[in-house]
């Protein structure tokens, strides 16, 4: 049976109901945190929707995996590396990444960024 997460309006902070934030970390980054959204506890095999949020001054890790990667920004403005390639998002941007390329997300700006983030199902959280 499906389920729904409802969202919590905390006044430019994202939750949902039922789902722990849980701490994204990495360097000098501090105070980020992810979201699983759905995943294998909502009987979510198939693929996983994460959100990530990264404080103003930090970035995520510089990291690659064999699996791709969806992401839609949320909130903030951030420089995204592609691989040797760097551009700017914004809310509303897309961002494709394909299976063993390098990439990282740095917020710009004072505000945090916030993207979700779709992966298969076999990619760890």
């Amino acid at each position: 049976m499906g389920m729904i997460h409802r969202f919590v309006d905390k006044g430019g902070e994202y939750e949902w109901e039922g789902v722990p934030a849980k701490r994204y970390e990495t360097g000098d980054m501090k105070g980020g945190s992810k979201h699983v959204l759905l995943g294998p506890n909502e009987g979510c095999n198939n693929f996983r929707l994460r959100y990530f949020r990264i404080p103003a001054g930090g970035h995520s890790r510089l990291e690659e995996h064999a699996h791709e990667h969806g992401v839609y920004i949320l909130h903030g403005r951030a420089q995204v590396r592609l691989g040797d390639e760097i551009a700017e998002v914004k809310p509303g941007d897309v961002v494709y990444i394909p299976g063993n390329e390098w990439h990282q997300f740095t917020p710009l700006g004072e505000e945090a960024l916030g993207f979700l983030c779709i992966v298969p199902g076999h990619a760890s959280d």
